[in-house]
């Protein structure tokens, strides 16, 4: 769908960016393919690697309105992926993040509206379902925004859609890279914060490829969570590192020990698919849609009332050596 296409990506410098580009430039023809990033030295060395002609590089900051809005003309899909995303910061600098989470999301949403773009998926994280810290609260509002979006668009083609899932493998901010700096250095135990602690994990890939069949599937409105594996944060330094003692740090301020991707008071309005849920807009839309068949018509059935995904109850989790295999594989 993204042949002869001009897309968008905010935060398009970061992990998740990087990875899709490549991924639209390996498997389809855009028309164009932009950029919008405010870090000038990582534009920089992106312009290095990717020589396509189809590319453009923004610098801006969606806090910008106007500038967001100048970059969108003439765009057909965005994929909303800037965020400021480390608890602990957030928790410190509480106005940084707001204005880019909060007042970043509502520019996109306008710059959207007033370019007519067809699709937006905007990424949020299992931290934004039943918040207990500030970034996660700054998602929910997010996630908030864009799917009442989709209200406000009047006679415009443009949708809004959400996609959450939870820690990528090997991205900037995770524990893995944190644990194989100190394992090459030789560090004789590792530190955790939690012996208990799961987390959702998923690979870079996977997250690119949800978020790509994200727009085939979207009518607008929807959250889309996939179904992924957990991690006991023990395992993955034991698999990592055999036999290197772990030091107990104590949580870091605003983490939860386990994340919740759906919580019970979203299970009313969650619809369950082969390989992902979708929870539907708890607010109505003056257009109906039928949520329960996607646009690429596979079929959801209802959840139980009371179903809730959490990483500690998750049905799914790696042991040792798939958390190997799945690290070799994100290397």
């Amino acid at each position: 769908m993204f042949d002869d296409k001009s897309i968008l990506v905010t935060g398009g410098t970061g992990s998740f960016g990087r990875r899709f580009i490549a991924s639209v430039l390996a498997r389809h023809r855009p028309k164009r393919l932009v950029v919008f990033s405010r870090d000038e030295l990582k534009q920089y060395e992106m312009q290095q690697e990717i020589h396509a002609s189809c590319m453009r590089y923004f610098l801006g900051d969606v806090r910008d309105r106007e500038r967001l809005t100048q970059a969108m003309r003439g765009i057909d899909f965005v994929v909303h992926a800037a965020a400021l995303k480390q608890v602990p910061a957030a928790e410190y600098n509480p106005t940084e993040c707001i204005r880019t989470n909060v007042n970043g999301a509502e520019n996109v949403i306008h710059a959207a509206l007033h370019n007519e773009v067809a699709k937006v998926v905007a990424l949020s994280t299992d931290k934004a379902a039943s918040p207990v810290n500030l970034y996660g609260a700054t998602k929910l509002l997010s996630d908030k925004l864009f799917v009442a979006a989709n209200n406000i668009t009047g006679a415009r083609i443009t949708r809004f859609s959400v996609v959450r899932y939870g820690n990528v493998v090997g991205s900037r901010g995770s524990v893995l890279p944190l644990f194989r700096r100190r394992i090459s250095e030789g560090a004789l135990e590792l530190p955790i914060t939690d012996p208990r602690m799961t987390r959702f994990w998923i690979t870079l890939d996977r997250g690119v490829d949800f978020v790509c069949k994200a727009f085939q599937r979207m009518h607008g409105g929807e959250l889309f969570v996939p179904k992924i594996p957990s991690v006991r944060i023990a395992d993955l330094a034991e698999a990592m590192a055999p036999g290197i003692a772990q030091r107990i740090i104590g949580i870091r301020a605003g983490e939860k020990l386990h994340e919740l991707m759906i919580s019970r008071d979203d299970s009313p309005n969650t619809l369950e698919f082969s390989d992902h849920y979708v929870i539907r807009p708890a607010i109505n839309f003056a257009e109906q849609r039928d949520y329960s068949v996607n646009g690429l018509g596979e079929r959801g059935r209802p959840v139980p009332y009371g179903f809730e995904y959490a990483s500690d109850s998750n049905p799914q989790f790696l042991s040792r050596d798939e958390i190997v295999a799945l690290n070799r594989e994100a290397a």
